[in-house]
């Protein structure tokens, strides 16, 4: 009995992601397209993944929840800050996965920063950068 209870409370943990006793979340964010490095054309499809957290869409206050945000030529948001709302800073508050973005020949950084249900930022440790080339 004792080991189905623990099994029990570990799954909800698990589904509920990572989150320690201090509140420290765990997981990560990365790119399933482009690769890093890819030589693109305009536009082009941008997907994201995610690990050891939930997607949920922007209001949704779950700890271990949050959302996607699309950093263009910029830096990972500091822990605890609103992502911004520009037009460098999209946000996927619906929960989204994947884009088609739309950039200027040259080159690009695109950081994938994931935040909370209220656009706060999971910080630095919670995003992750690549590098693009936009053809003629």
């Amino acid at each position: 009995m004792r080991t189905i209870a623990l099994a029990l409370c570990l799954g909800a943990w698990l589904a509920s992601g990572m989150v320690s006793a201090a509140g420290r979340i765990y997981g990560r964010v990365y790119f399933v397209e482009p690769d890093n490095g890819a030589t693109v054309q305009s536009p082009f499809k941008v997907r994201f993944g995610v690990e050891g957290l939930r997607i949920a869409p922007a209001g949704d206050a779950t700890p271990g929840t949050g959302h996607h945000h699309l950093i263009i030529d910029g830096d990972p948001v500091p822990q605890k800050e609103g992502v911004p709302s520009d037009e460098r800073h999209l946000h996927f508050s619906k929960g989204q996965k994947e884009t088609e973005l739309a950039l200027p020949p040259g080159e690009h950084t695109l950081t994938l920063q994931f935040a909370d249900g209220a656009h706060r930022s999971y910080g630095p440790e919670l995003s992750s950068s690549i590098k693009v080339r936009v053809k003629p």
